[in-house]
């Protein structure tokens, strides 16, 4: 399930983009709402979403602002911009910037709908489809990374937080992501994945277990979106791999 922040001054345009998502029934969920920019800030340091729906125009900080310190500190949320047409020069330097797209104002469920689908669709098609030489037996070399992997190869059916592990060690989210892929050549999402999906192997050799039972255990809780993740990542559905053991 990817976490998605929304940052708007205007409540009912919140309200509006909340209903969106949830009426797209794609694996997304609103965990919370920013009335400005420095709170935006603030909620995204703190709950550290998969993505920022922000207004360009906010209190406080606007979304470009916001964007760039955001970068500054090297956080990989990645940042969708929402703009009226007298602001369209604001989105497209947004998009030089990096985001990862805009919406323009009245914002229409086709375009956000097309958005979601996009961002799912380049995180899934970024996860390695054999990780587990490289990625479940490291040769961790940096005591303090060594621990990280030992809090995830704990508790990665979780709600792991990247940021949270990352504070534990006094560290920012950016350099840890890159000492975690020096140490184990992925990055801190396709560890975890990695690690769920030979979880998921085992798990499906057993009969008196369900799909939707492995998927749970591992710790997805979208069917759909585990069997679709665990096709991507071992090439064929949890029930032909099933049917192969």
């Amino acid at each position: 399930m990817y976490k998605v922040l929304i940052a708007d001054d205007e409540v009912w345009i919140g309200f509006g983009i909340k209903k969106l998502i949830h009426k797209s029934g794609q694996p997304f969920t609103v965990i919370g709402e920013a009335p400005n920019g420095i709170r935006a800030y603030e909620m995204v340091k703190k709950e550290q979403p998969d993505l920022l729906i922000t207004d360009i125009r906010m209190p406080g900080l606007n979304g470009l602002e916001l964007m760039r310190k955001l970068r500054a500190e090297e956080n990989p949320v990645s940042v969708v911009f929402i703009s009226g047409y007298a602001e369209f020069e604001y989105a497209r330097e947004a998009i030089s910037l990096g985001a990862f797209d805009y919406l323009l104002k009245p914002i229409e469920e086709e375009s956000l709908t097309a958005i979601l689908s996009r961002f799912r669709e380049e995180k899934e098609r970024n996860v390695p489809r054999s990780m587990e030489s490289v990625a479940l037996n490291p040769e961790v070399s940096d005591p303090r990374i060594r621990k990280i992997i030992q809090e995830i190869d704990q508790n990665y059916t979780g709600k792991l937080s990247l940021g949270e592990l990352a504070d534990s060690m006094n560290l920012s989210i950016g350099h840890l992501s890159t000492l975690i892929r020096r140490e184990t050549g992925l990055s801190f999402s396709e560890y975890v994945t990695a690690k769920r999906m030979e979880d998921a192997k085992k798990l499906l050799c057993q009969e008196n277990l369900s799909v939707e039972e492995v998927a749970e255990q591992v710790g997805y809780h979208d069917y759909f979106y585990f069997t679709k993740a665990f096709k991507k990542y071992a090439g064929v559905s949890p029930s032909v791999y099933r049917k192969g053991q």
